[in-house]
């Protein structure tokens, strides 16, 4: 029960990852510190629908 999911920085709203989650491991939204290069830092990262 994979599905594919986008990252987006919570700073600047652009969607930097795509990756896949188990939704029944994570029921809730992703959150991971990842790099962002339109800031050029390490921000967190959300994910989006």
């Amino acid at each position: 029960m994979r599905v594919k999911i986008a990252l987006a920085c919570t700073q600047c709203q652009q969607r930097n990852y795509h990756t896949m989650k188990n939704k029944k491991n994570d029921p809730d939204r992703l959150e991971l510190r990842k790099y962002c290069r339109f800031c050029r830092q390490y921000t967190v990262h959300k994910e989006t629908r």
